[in-house]
């Protein structure tokens, strides 16, 4: 430190030099933050696909969903089916009974 300079202004210069470096390490700190989040962010997040992937995967689950999606329709279609022509042979078996009890 300089005698010639008042200790006041020595003072200021010294807490201004300090307010700098602190400021720097801060900025390269910040920094190196940031760098090592992108780097977590890359390895955890999820991977992009290439377009031609995404596309077949696409149609794939398309293929299956219709499939799927007949599947069940078709079932549905069965059962009803099945449930309507119980309940008409119930109901013709009803009336045949009927109809031979009055003819006695």
């Amino acid at each position: 430190m300089d005698d010639e300079k008042p200790i006041t202004e020595q003072a200021m210069d010294t807490i201004t030099s300090a307010v700098e470096a602190t400021k720097d390490a801060a900025v390269t700190a910040v920094k190196q933050v940031r760098k090592a989040a992108k780097k977590v962010a890359k390895k955890v997040g999820p991977k992009k696909t290439s377009k031609k992937k995404a596309k077949k995967k696409a149609k794939k689950k398309a293929k299956t969903s219709s499939k799927k999606a007949a599947k069940k329709t078709a079932k549905k279609a069965g059962k009803t089916s099945a449930k309507k022509t119980a309940k008409k042979a119930v109901k013709k078996a009803g009336k045949k009974k009927k109809a031979k009890k009055a003819k006695r």
